[in-house]
């Protein structure tokens, strides 16, 4: 069983970061970052932003640290976990009220006990709602609000049938829709929960280690669109 609370939280966030990108701006963006261009951002469903991940340059913060890092690696976003109980992150710096997140995962080396997913309402390093997945079927949706970690879903991660388990591929969709917060897992709901509090803030991915470092995780095809 996996609690919440078993990472450390390590990673260390630089200390400015650039300004904010609205919604408009954003849906102007997704012309060049993706395959697709934007929809009118206020229509349900609209994509905002995509990301193939096939240019280095379309804003996703990177790193190269002992303990950590994230990279543009062919033509995704790599993010690497060198030590125990530890988590690291990578967000393209927008702020957002509700929205659909989408994405393509990879285990790509490492423990199976692991966790990866994506994260919204990002506010700082000890605010934001995460959506996590293991690769040995474990999911789970919580906040981090002043620092403090709370699982939503349970006392720790809870075990799911649609993950496909081990080091291999799994598509996962978040919605923050107000106080609704729903996984999807290859298409499935996997979670659901309610939350009060922060409504807006940056999108991104997550990946985080247990007892084992060394998890690698691969992030493609990055969706925003409004729920």
């Amino acid at each position: 069983m996996r609690l919440a609370g078993s990472f450390s939280d390590r990673r260390l966030r630089r200390s400015e970061r650039p300004p904010a990108i609205g919604a408009w701006a954003l849906a102007l963006l997704a012309v060049g970052a993706g395959s697709c261009g934007p929809m009118l951002p206020g229509a349900p469903g609209a994509v905002l932003f995509q990301d193939d991940f096939s240019r280095p340059s379309t804003g996703w913060e990177t790193y190269d640290e002992t303990d950590f890092s994230a990279a543009y690696a062919d033509g995704a976003l790599r993010l690497q976990v060198h030590t125990p109980y530890s988590l690291a992150w990578s967000t393209p710096h927008f702020d957002l009220g509700d929205v659909r997140l989408e994405v393509d995962t990879t285990a790509a080396g490492g423990p199976t006990d692991n966790a990866f997913g994506l994260v919204c309402r990002y506010r700082d390093a000890g605010n934001y709602t995460f959506f996590l997945v293991s690769s040995d079927g474990f999911s789970g949706i919580g906040t981090v609000r002043d620092g403090q970690r709370s699982l939503l879903t349970g006392v720790a991660m809870l075990p799911s049938d649609f993950i496909l388990q081990g080091l291999t591929s799994n598509h996962l969709r978040a919605d923050c829709s107000g106080p609704q917060l729903r996984l999807y897992i290859n298409g499935a709901v996997a979670q659901e929960a309610t939350t009060e509090g922060v409504s807006t803030g940056d999108v991104g991915v997550i990946v985080g280690s247990y007892g084992t470092p060394g998890v690698e995780v691969l992030f493609d095809n990055f969706t925003v669109s409004n729920p």
